[in-house]
């Protein structure tokens, strides 16, 4: 395929109200895309269209508030978006949520919430918008996945059995578009400072301690800047690379899994293991200078 040309273009974006969604939407708007922008916040979208109505007068900008979750309103929402834009040059499938515990710790309910959003809302926009993509010839079809697509630490079921679904589906609609002359990428992003981890469900299981426990550390990995990685994935778009890795953090564990496919647990395990406190050696004791008989005292 050839490159992937924005200027002119029309692209949709889920989760645009913050976080990579965010720079994303400043990153297309710089390289010419006129931007559909999809988010259940509105007071941040708002925020966001504001400022890149500032730096960018010149671009047309649509919005749609939606709660993923929502099957019916997702639905009427790419309905919408169809209508009006028969033909979308690039579709990026960004939002996401997270659940932190373990399967027994989380119900059924809270599982199914992040598949909702994860997933199959993903499925859904993909499918609603898919004849808009193959009507606009050198169109691209972005899936965010994660880290968690490639690995599977305890704690992480729910996230991650989304995340690898992402993986799955946007590798097998990689082939399948192929002669339809769409791209499709799969995005991994590592440690990327985003509000995912502040703005994650706790499950009912979880406890108060263990949850703060958690957070603080995954929050230690989140080091890379949103913009970077927005700019990593947009080259990636451009060159139709079928999978971008965001980062040490992405590309480590995946090459570890590569390795260690049934073993890499226990190194991850490991790894998250918080190090002991280093306590300094205690200082010899200073004996005392015996006085000399001869001085007076």
């Amino acid at each position: 395929m050839r490159d992937f040309v924005f200027p002119g273009g029309t692209a949709v974006l889920t989760g645009a109200a913050s976080g990579i969604g965010e720079a994303l939407a400043h990153g297309l708007a710089r390289r010419g895309a006129d931007l559909v922008l999809l988010d259940r916040d509105a007071e941040r979208l708002d925020a966001v269209v504001a400022a890149l109505r500032a730096a960018h007068p010149d671009r047309r900008i649509e919005t749609h508030l939606v709660d993923l979750a929502d099957a019916d309103a997702t639905d009427r929402v790419a309905a919408e978006i169809h209508r009006a834009h028969p033909r979308i040059r690039l579709l990026v499938n960004n939002a996401g949520v997270a659940l932190g515990g373990r399967f027994d710790q989380v119900t059924l309910d809270e599982f199914l919430w992040v598949i909702e959003i994860n997933f199959r809302a993903v499925v859904r926009l993909t499918h609603a918008l898919l004849p808009a993509l193959k009507a606009e010839p050198g169109a691209h079809l972005v899936n965010v996945s994660s880290l968690f697509g490639l690995i599977a630490p305890a704690g992480q079921a729910a996230y991650s059995a989304s995340k690898f679904a992402v993986r799955g589906f946007t590798e097998a609609l990689r082939h399948e578009l192929v002669d339809d002359g769409v791209g499709v990428t799969s995005v991994h992003p590592g440690g990327i400072r985003t509000r995912i981890a502040a703005s994650a469900r706790v499950g009912s299981g979880v406890s108060v301690e263990e949850y703060e426990a958690g957070r603080k550390q995954f929050e230690k990995l989140l080091s890379i800047d949103p913009a970077k990685a927005a700019e990593v994935i947009l080259r990636g778009v451009e060159r139709r690379r079928g999978r971008v890795l965001i980062g040490w953090s992405a590309k480590l564990p995946d090459l570890l899994a590569r390795v260690a496919p049934a073993g890499y647990g226990k190194l991850l395990a490991l790894g998250m293991r918080p190090r002991p406190a280093r306590v300094p050696a205690p200082r010899p004791a200073v004996e005392p200078v015996p006085s000399d008989p001869g001085r007076p005292a």
